[in-house]
């Protein structure tokens, strides 16, 4: 047996967390599995977080562990089919942005739909403000 009643362990480092699992037997011979989460924070702080689960209640937390999962994956599923569904939506009511081709068109404006015809030489609406200058609406002499 080794330091603190540890009969294994293994750990898992990710970006800014290690998990350990731990198998311990305790003063009374009873085996269990402690779970480590240790969190680095900002400068010195680290906070870390147990759980131990007795090898007789492993089973079952085992199976409710796989039942979360499960929900988990199922759940995935439902919203990427939800998601894809909606970007079918999408993509059928204003077509594809992305090339292009088929992108719908509304409404144009042409004389045969009994709006009026855009004038060319009027100045083009930008959202900005618009000045004309006097000098040249005058005529020259």
């Amino acid at each position: 047996m080794g330091i603190r009643g540890e009969l294994y362990t293994t750990h898992l480092n990710l970006d800014n967390r290690s998990y350990f699992f731990n198998v311990k037997e305790n003063r009374n011979g009873d085996i269990f599995l402690q779970m480590v989460e240790s969190k680095n924070g900002e400068g010195t702080d680290a906070s870390r977080h147990q759980i131990a689960v007795f090898e007789e209640d492993l089973q079952n937390f085992l199976k409710s562990l796989d039942v979360a999962l499960s929900f988990i994956k199922k759940e995935k599923k439902n919203r990427d089919k939800l998601r894809a569904e909606k970007k079918a939506m999408k993509e059928a009511k204003f077509g594809h942005a992305k090339d292009g081709s088929e992108k719908k068109v509304y409404r144009r404006k042409t004389v045969d739909d009994g709006v009026r015809p855009v004038d060319p030489n009027a100045p083009k609406k930008t959202g900005r403000i618009h000045v004309v200058s006097k000098r040249d609406a005058k005529p020259k002499d």
